[in-house]
């Protein structure tokens, strides 16, 4: 595929135009396409670009390695533990990148083949169609790690899985398998293997870039307007609340012990 020549060049993804489609990829599999500050911003500064190109009909996020992405980034946690002006400046972050995704006027598909951590899953839940291998799974951890989930997961699962469902899987943290993310309708296309992830999604994305522009892109504004709904419902709280953790006791507590391999003891500070 051609690489569409865009005004960056990127270090965390790649961008490639297949017809009218484009594939964006996580491309940094030795990192488990964590989303640190770079990714943060790199992710939303593409997409910003994408949504006036006129050859761009519809968008496929993929990604490289054995999972979709693991998740946020433990130096970027402990960095805005250790100072407040990176808490500030990677909420302000995350934020701009939900409404990116969000304001998104072509059709966005996801091609899960590996597993969606934190705010991987996240990005997931906002697209428009989940292509999941049977392998893959969804969890938001944050809370495993002594954060709120306010980067979008406490508006997005809930407007995907239902309140109830998403209150179990937000305040555990636990990760649901594919089959069951599909019968609960956080994944609407299964495939049954890694391999097959890709290839679905771009035959799924390019139907929808082969329909009319302006009828696909005015409902996709439409439903968009739906989801800002939701999302404006419940964000800005739970990103004053994440903003909160991440100067909390208990979030170095969680990475040592992940670290060192050993239970947590958290103390509530």
């Amino acid at each position: 595929m051609p690489t569409v020549a865009l005004m960056q060049d990127f270090e965390a993804l790649s961008v490639e135009l297949q017809d009218a489609v484009a594939v964006v990829t996580l491309d940094r599999p030795d990192l488990y396409n964590r989303f640190d500050a770079a990714l943060h911003v790199e992710l939303a500064d593409c997409l910003l670009e994408l949504r006036n190109r006129e050859d761009v009909r519809a968008v496929v996020l993929a990604s490289t390695g054995k999972v979709f992405s693991a998740g946020g980034d433990f130096e970027l946690m402990q960095a805005c533990r250790d100072n407040v002006r990176d808490r500030l400046r990677i909420v302000d972050d995350g934020r701009r990148l939900l409404r990116t995704l969000a304001d998104l006027p072509q059709p966005l598909v996801t091609a899960l083949h590996g597993d969606a951590i934190g705010l991987g899953a996240t990005v997931v839940l906002a697209s428009d169609a989940v292509v999941a291998a049977r392998t893959a799974g969804l969890a938001d951890t944050h809370v495993q790690f002594a954060l709120v989930a306010g980067d979008g997961g406490c508006a997005l699962w809930p407007a995907t899985a239902g309140l109830l469902r998403a209150r179990r899987y937000l305040l555990t943290g636990d990760r649901m398998d594919a089959e069951t993310a599909f019968a609960a309708g956080l994944v609407t296309d299964l495939v049954d293997e890694a391999n097959d992830v890709l290839p679905a999604a771009l035959a799924l994305a390019g139907r929808m870039a082969a329909l009319p522009p302006l009828a696909v892109q005015g409902t996709k504004r439409a439903l968009n307007h739906l989801l800002n709904q939701r999302i404006s419902e419940s964000v800005e709280l739970s990103f004053a609340m994440e903003l909160l953790t991440l100067g909390s006791d208990d979030l170095g507590e969680a990475i040592a012990a992940f670290t060192e391999r050993r239970p947590p003891n958290f103390t509530g500070r």
